[in-house]
């Protein structure tokens, strides 16, 4: 069992996740620290806090931190991050001095793409596209049995490609992204209005959350899964912005299947209905070609810390077996890819 632990960090805008995972995608342990969004260095010590509190009672092999940003193709780097303070910041090197373990870092997203396609809803298929919807929107692609990370690193970025002309503004410096249209933060702003306004919704998201600070994007949620119709109809919207991004997705890369994951897609069929249809809609070619399926995630937040894990367990592997001096039997290493579903490469 040893031989398979590894710790996987998701580092979020609001929290950091942590656990300890098995070969199987299985968690054994978990651990979480707030965010704390101004400051790199604090960040870095709950990772460590998280790491060493997992190593007092398992023997951990590899740590693997999926990061809320872009990260450099050498997985050392978190070039930028739009919602936390990263700028150029060395996370892997510093994780490697603070814990002594091999570290691999990779988007977040990315993270949670691998975990959907080893574990969860696109097991079995060779090129997926995940959506993750929580405050923006990350990707993450699979294409051919490969996570597929671009030139620098940095594929996956579908939240900011942009969809509306001189649109709303983002974090990232443009306007009119996806992600101010298709993710949680839509369902954020037009709470904070209605509480505001005071409005029959608003003073219904307020009972739901027990006061007015209470009141976020899960709480329309929330409230629109007990059948209110405007939280339904909030939720719809951001699934027909949904469906029109994964449209323009689709004529670039013709995935088999979608898989949604964040935190919004907790809404379920009443986020992913609305979003099939408008895919339909928008689809280039529609009606003279296959559609992707479109599906919820499996995993639900547990996908990032769970793909970080998985990744960096492989990469600690593979690097021991290539390190002159290293040896196993022939016969365990056949064991252990008969055990698997997918050789992973």
């Amino acid at each position: 069992m040893a031989e398979r632990l590894a710790v996987g960090i998701d580092v979020g805008g609001t929290k950091i996740a942590g656990g300890v995972v098995d070969e199987d995608g299985r968690i054994l342990a978990r651990a979480r620290r707030a965010t704390p969004t101004t400051d790199p260095t604090a960040v870095l010590d709950a990772i460590t806090e998280i790491v060493e509190e997992f190593r007092d009672q398992y023997v951990i092999r590899a740590v693997g931190v999926g990061a809320a940003g872009y990260v450099d193709v050498t997985g050392s780097t978190v070039v930028f991050s739009p919602h936390l303070a990263w700028r150029n910041e060395p996370l892997r090197d510093a994780v490697v001095r603070r814990t002594a373990l091999p570290v691999l870092v990779d988007n977040d997203a990315n993270a949670a793409g691998w975990a959907e396609w080893r574990f969860g809803a696109a097991q079995n298929h060779p090129d997926v596209v995940m959506v993750n919807l929580g405050t923006g929107i990350g990707g993450a692609m699979v294409l051919d049995g490969r996570l597929y990370r671009g030139h620098s690193g940095m594929a996956g970025e579908f939240g900011h490609q942009r969809v509306v002309e001189d649109g709303l503004p983002c974090p990232c410096g443009n306007r009119g992204c996806w992600e101010q249209y298709a993710s949680g933060r839509v369902l954020e702003r037009r709470a904070a209005a209605a509480v505001a306004e005071g409005s029959e919704i608003g003073r219904a998201l307020i009972e739901l959350a027990g006061t007015p600070e209470q009141v976020d994007g899960s709480t329309v949620g929330r409230l629109a899964m007990a059948g209110d119709a405007e939280a339904v109809a909030w939720v719809g919207d951001v699934g027909r912005w949904l469906g029109i991004g994964l449209a323009d997705l689709a004529a670039a890369l013709d995935p088999g299947i979608f898989v949604i994951g964040g935190g919004v897609s907790a809404n379920g069929e009443t986020l992913l209905r609305p979003a099939r249809h408008a895919f339909s809609d928008h689809l280039t070619g529609r009606g003279y070609r296959s559609e992707a399926r479109i599906v919820a995630a499996h995993l639900g937040n547990d996908a990032g810390l769970v793909g970080a894990a998985d990744l960096a367990r492989l990469r600690a592997r593979r690097r021991r077996l290539a390190s002159p001096g290293y040896s196993v039997r022939g016969p365990a290493i056949a064991r252990s890819d008969r055990r698997r579903r997918r050789r992973p490469r």
